[in-house]
Formats: structure tokens, C-alpha cells, sequence
């Protein structure tokens, strides 16, 4: 993810816009190098972790001598074709997808970003969020940098330019040893191609190889679709160079006081079939729904599962428990945010379209319906008073993560605090406003208890309050987050 920056008024302004009921898909970037189809390699790469951002994508290709752009809005099949992918040459390139945001959605945030410094030509595919790229872009500003993107990533960029250090590779550091918060990321030159980790190891990186070749991918689902071999994770405050295919590690940066992988990257972002820190994401979210029902039982007569974020837990949530897993809420994937909406139609209108319920397997049916958050509780408002319109008998609402009381600073689009409903109501409050007749959150204690199978720490200050690393914002600029628009009624 790379952050969008606006005045405290078109925040504001973008605040009252969302209406969506789950936090944002998150950034992914991908890098090969030393394949002679690293560009159509790169391609499938993004297109295994289009899940991780929808708005706009981009690849830049080096011969050795030159570099080759190609981005565009959209989805990576509608911005690539033959055409294009044939336009961009060479043996190593570097990928990226972005996130939907609000604001200035527009060609110029689209990455990887591309530059010409006197050092060579670089591209930057960037997933974080760095907290203090505001004060840092005002001290640029102020001796004289002109920004192109309204990108916390592009701050990297001009850091870079502006080092005097001897290679790329030592401008990079040079350049994230200025910044804060999250990054993992991947840079392309003529010869090399560079990833790096910040110290808290926030964002996933792996690492592969495939006929010789090097591949840096946000996931391993995007090693599994080029059938490349996951050789491990890049570690926290790691940097790798890979130039002439010989790989070196370097370790630059002051440890940090702890690990602090994201544990909603485990909960809902990355895909069930990815491995994080060689642990399997649907596997954990499985456990993450034993520990619900061993937490908050009830009795019931069938489990359903919100989709497609709630189907692992549900899994195990109704195998602990013994009740049926029924899908008796269908998703429609086919929706796009073109759908035109007739002129008279009902208020969740938008929710109709994405999820229908199955009536015959409601009808007077006590159902356990089964999430992975609450945010603002809109969608799940509506869901639950669908299920009661289809007949079920009660509905007792299940989430398999705590209540979200703090937004994220390190690389996903939250609303703010207040907007949180867990921060501003009890589970009690919760349950009456979204019409349940019981809600259940596992618990911090339950989410760390299960999390201690995986190695390494993590962050959970959206749940904890307790957030790693300080966020820098000037008292002049709230501290908001900005996210994508979705109107109540958007299909999307």
C-alpha cells in the first residue's frame, strides 16, 4: 500500500464518503530477475495478487541498459495484453498492484515509480505506509523537491536522488534509513534488483527462484502460479541485491526492539493459500475459528459463513463445534462497480447484490453467522436482517478477530478511531445495533494464544492500542486515514 496525502479538509471530506464494511486490500509487488520473460512472469505475478489491490498496476522491464514502463487503472487483465507485455523487454522487471483509495485516484499514484537520477535509472514498487512521510516531504519541499504524486512512496524516491552514496544499493539504505513505519519493497536498476524489509518486518516479502532466475513476491501465492520454488521469507531489516544472478544480503538498519508482522495479514489480506513465515494462512484462520467457538458457543443449527473472509474460520468454528457448515449465504463475484442500480430499488440494494441467502436452508434455522471483523458494521447490518427477512430464527454473530478499537498506521486504509464501532459502543451496543440476537469477538488473550504456533512477533495495535512505532504527523494535519470510497449502496 502506498498512503495517499490530502489537506485536513479533503480528509474530512473523504471520511464521510466510506461506507464499506471490511478494511482495504493492501499493495502487493513482485520482482524477477535474470528470466528472459521476467515481464510476462511479472504479469502472472500480479495477477496471483490482484486480491491486494484493484485500482491501478504497473511493471517496469530493464534490458541492462534501459528501462520500460507500462501503467495503467484498473485490473492487471484489463491495463496488460500481448501488446504491451511484448513492449517491455528484457530479463528483469519489477511489478506492482495498488489499493483503492478515495481522493486522488488518477495514472500519477500508479507504481512501481520511475525515475532518472544521476546515478541511473530506478523503479520503486513500495508496500507500507512510512509514518513520518509528511514532515520528511515538507523538509524536501522546502529545499526545493517537486512532488509528481500525492504517494508517501515517492518520499523514497527523492531520498534516493538526493544521496551521495556510491552504488544504488547504499543510496536505497541511505534512503530508508530516513524513514519510519513500514516498507517492504522492491527496486529495480539496470543490472540489479534490490528488495528490503523494514526492522519491524510490518509487510510480507519472500523470496524464490525459478530456472536460475531470482523472484521477490509480496506472497508465495505468486511463486505457486509462475511455479517458482519459495526458497524463504526476506527477515526484518533485511536488504537483498541480486545483480549478475548472485544474491547478497546485507543487514544495514538497527534491529528493532521486536517483531511486528501484521497479524491481520494471517486474519483477512493475504490469500488462504499463501504461506506466511512457512505457516499456511487457511490453516490459521481455521484455529482462529476453533478458538471463537471454544470461546463463545451457542446452540445452533447450522454455520454460515460470511464470504469469502469468514469461510475458513466458519470451517473451524462448526467442526469444533459440531454444528453443520452450510453456505446459506451466496456471494456473487461477477459485480463490478459499473452495475447500474434501477431507479426504484430497496436501501441495502448494494448488499443484495453481492450476497443472497439460500431460503430453504434458513427457514426457521438458528444460524451462527461467522466473519473475520466488524469495522463499521454497515454491511454486516444488513447481512444479518437478510438472513432474518430469509427466515432464519435467530442469528448469533461470530468474528474471529477482537474488536477493532485503533486504526492501522503501517500499510492499511482503516477508518478513524471514532469511526471504529468497537470504540465507541460496547458488544452489547454492537449486538442491539446490528439486530443480532448474541455477538461474540474472540478474544486478544484467544488471537495471541493461538498466534503463539507461528514464529516471530506481531503487531495488533488495531486491536491492542498498542502501536510499535510513533506516528510523526504535524498537529497541522490530522491524524487521519483515508480509504476508498463506497456509496451504501455500491455494489462494489
Amino acid at each position: 500500500m502506498s498512503r495517499t496525502l490530502f489537506s485536513p479538509d479533503e480528509q474530512r471530506a473523504l471520511l464521510r464518503e466510506r461506507e464499506d464494511d471490511h478494511f482495504h486490500d493492501e499493495c502487493g509487488v513482485f520482482g524477477i530477475h535474470g528470466h528472459p520473460e521476467a515481464a510476462h512472469l511479472t504479469y502472472h505475478g500480479l495477477y496471483a495478487l490482484q486480491h491486494r489491490g484493484q485500482e491501478s498496476c504497473g511493471i517496469v522491464s530493464s534490458n541492462g541498459h534501459e528501462q520500460t514502463v507500462h501503467r495503467g487503472m484498473g485490473l492487471v487483465s484489463d491495463v496488460f495484453h500481448e501488446k504491451t507485455l511484448a513492449a517491455l523487454g528484457g530479463r528483469h522487471a519489477v511489478g506492482h498492484v495498488r489499493y483503492s483509495t478515495s481522493g486522488d485516484s488518477s495514472l500519477r499514484n500508479a507504481q512501481p515509480f520511475y525515475a532518472t537520477t544521476d546515478g541511473g535509472p530506478v523503479a520503486i514498487a513500495h508496500n507500507g505506509n512510512l509514518v513520518n512521510a509528511i514532515p520528511i516531504r515538507r523538509e524536501l519541499e522546502a529545499r526545493g523537491a517537486i512532488f509528481s504524486t500525492t504517494s508517501d512512496s515517492e518520499v523514497i524516491v527523492h531520498l534516493l536522488a538526493r544521496s551521495r552514496e556510491p552504488n544504488p544499493e547504499e543510496r536505497l539504505i541511505d534512503a530508508l534509513s530516513r524513514v519510519k513505519g513500514a516498507f517492504s519493497l522492491a527496486m529495480l536498476t539496470d543490472d540489479a534488483l534490490i528488495a528490503a524489509r523494514d526492522p519491524y518486518g510490518f509487510r510480507p516479502l519472500v523470496l524464490g527462484r525459478l530456472d536460475g532466475a531470482w523472484v521477490v513476491a509480496s506472497e508465495t501465492c505468486a511463486l505457486d502460479l509462475i511455479e517458482a520454488r519459495y526458497e524463504r521469507d526476506l527477515e526484518p531489516g533485511e536488504v537483498v541485491v541480486i545483480r549478475r544472478g548472485r544474491l547478497r544480503t546485507l543487514r544495514p538498519f538497527a534491529p528493532a526492539p521486536r517483531e511486528a508482522f501484521c497479524i491481520f495479514e494471517y486474519i483477512y489480506f493475504s490469500r488462504p493459500d499463501s504461506n506466511l513465515r512457512r505457516h499456511n494462512v487457511y490453516s490459521f484462520r481455521k484455529e482462529l475459528g476453533r478458538a471463537l467457538a471454544r470461546e463463545h458457543p451457542v446452540g445452533a443449527d447450522l454455520v454460515v459463513p460470511v464470504l469469502d473472509s469468514g469461510s475458513a474460520a466458519a470451517m473451524g468454528y462448526a467442526e469444533e463445534a459440531g454444528i453443520p457448515y452450510e453456505m446459506a449465504l451466496i456471494r456473487n463475484h461477477y459485480v463490478q462497480r459499473t452495475f447500474i442500480q434501477p431507479a426504484q430499488s430497496s436501501r441495502n440494494f448494494g448488499v443484495r447484490v453481492k450476497h443472497n441467502p439460500v431460503h430453504d436452508l434458513l427457514e426457521g434455522k438458528r444460524a451462527v453467522l461467522v466473519d473475520d471483523s466488524i469495522v463499521r458494521g454497515t454491511t454486516l447490518t444488513k447481512i444479518v436482517h437478510m438472513l432474518r427477512s430469509a427466515g432464519a430464527r435467530e442469528v448469533h454473530v461470530r468474528i474471529s478477530s477482537p474488536p477493532n478499537v485503533g486504526p492501522c498506521h503501517y500499510g492499511i486504509d482503516t477508518p478513524t478511531r471514532e469511526e471504529l464501532i468497537a470504540h465507541e459502543h460496547t458488544v452489547e451496543e454492537i449486538c442491539q445495533q446490528i439486530g443480532a440476537d448474541s455477538v461474540g469477538y474472540l478474544s486478544l488473550e484467544g488471537l495471541r494464544r493461538t498466534a503463539t504456533s507461528l514464529k516471530g512477533g506481531f503487531c495488533d495495535a488495531c486491536f491492542s492500542d498498542e502501536y510499535p512505532v510513533e506516528i510523526e504527523t504535524p498537529d497541522v494535519v490530522p491524524q487521519l486515514s483515508l480509504f476508498r470510497q463506497a456509496d451504501e449502496d455500491d455494489p462494489a
